[in-house]
Formats: structure tokens, sequence, C-alpha cells
């Protein structure tokens, strides 16, 4: 990522605001729908690590490790 001299990075950030403000009302609602719907269903995607060390083990892993599960 290249770096923004913070004037440039004003102004690119003035001129995305701008952009926003001309958007039409559909398309901010249809943004806006997708946003929401996005942040939902987030947690959703998001599988729980299982234990890989033991077979017979089903609960969720607490430990960031897998070695560490289900000992």
């Amino acid at each position: 990522m290249s770096y923004l001299v913070p004037s440039e990075f004003v102004t690119k950030m003035v001129d995305a605001g701008e952009s926003k403000v001309h958007m039409s009302t559909r398309d901010t609602l249809i943004r806006a729908f997708m946003a929401v719907l996005f942040l939902r269903w987030l947690p959703f995607l998001r599988s729980p690590l299982r234990c890989r060390a033991v077979a017979s083990c089903s609960e969720p892993c607490s430990s960031p490790s897998v070695s560490a599960c289900c000992t």
C-alpha cells in the first residue's frame, strides 16, 4: 500500500464523500441492505475450531493452539 500525504488523504476522503452524496436513493438503500446483511451473517460464517488431535472430541477449542485442545 502506498503512502499518502495527509493532504492527499483528506482530498480523497472529501471526494469519496461527495460521490456518496450524489448517489441515488435506490443505490444507497441497496448498499445499506447489503452491509447489514453482511454484518448480520458474518458471525455464522466462522466455523468453530474443532479438536483435530482426538477424533472423538467434539467440543469447541478454547485455545488458539490445536495441540492444546482436548488433552
